[in-house]
């Protein structure tokens, strides 16, 4: 608004408005439309996950078998092992009968407590935000990467809290035999993002001391926590960067 008004004032007196103002005008006129564009892919990738959610809600409500929970799980007849878990109300976790035919019994827990983990968590949303971002600002590298270095984060997230019940060892036996294929793309699934990383650092968990292990796991779930508002505040502050600045 001072911008504004500045500008205004040089016109009204004659005089030329100066290059700050310039520039300050069109950089906020930029930042504007970079807003409008984020709000605009925000919104239409939120309709298109919301739509694919409902398409799979719908296949497992006449293919899957329902079991009650806080987050049902849906169990389909299908020999390969697989879990995922979609967002909504509730949230699902959906896993194969080919999980408890390859697993163990202390294994299937570990997957279907792995993406439980999502949905407490409300990993989905963050995972959601980081794409938007990156669609909106393609010509910023930083918030592509930013995008699956978010995915690797949740992952690792839940990986931890189901290691916390079930022990590092037996996530990273379940991690080696659950497969990343057939999971929807609107889905976390668990084999899917990052598994060399995960593989290290549940061996790497596996022979810290109890004390390590929970300090570890308390920074990487604070570190998922802070994930959507830093991914958002510096998506602001960077285009603010390069829309306003001008050389001196």
């Amino acid at each position: 608004l001072d911008t504004l008004h500045n500008c205004w004032e040089s016109v009204r007196h004659g005089t030329t408005p100066t290059i700050e103002v310039i520039s300050g005008l069109t950089g906020g006129a930029l930042l504007t439309a970079l807003l409008v564009r984020f709000a605009i892919v925000g919104a239409r990738s939120a309709r298109q996950r919301a739509h694919a959610r409902e398409e799979h809600r719908s296949v497992l409500r006449l293919a899957g078998r329902r079991e009650p929970g806080a987050h049902p799980t849906v169990w389909l007849d299908h020999d390969r092992p697989l879990a995922f878990s979609l967002p909504g109300k509730p949230g699902l976790v959906v896993a194969t009968e080919g999980l408890r035919r390859h697993l163990t019994p202390e294994e299937v827990d570990a997957v279907l407590d792995h993406e439980r983990a999502h949905l407490n968590g409300r990993h989905h949303l963050l995972v959601a935000a980081a794409d938007a971002v990156a669609a909106a600002l393609p010509i910023l590298p930083l918030f592509t990467r930013a995008a699956s270095s978010i995915r690797e984060l949740v992952e690792m997230s839940a990986d931890l809290a189901a290691a916390r019940t079930h022990g590092a060892d037996t996530v990273r036996a379940a991690l080696l035999r659950v497969s990343c294929h057939g999971a929807p793309d609107s889905a976390l699934a668990m084999s899917r993002d990052a598994l060399d990383i995960r593989l290290d650092r549940l061996r790497w968990r596996s022979r810290m001391p109890n004390r390590t292990r929970r300090l570890l796991s308390s920074g990487i779930a604070s570190i998922t926590a802070m994930a959507l508002p830093v991914v958002t505040a510096s998506a602001a502050m960077f285009a603010l960067m390069l829309l306003t600045c001008s050389p001196s």
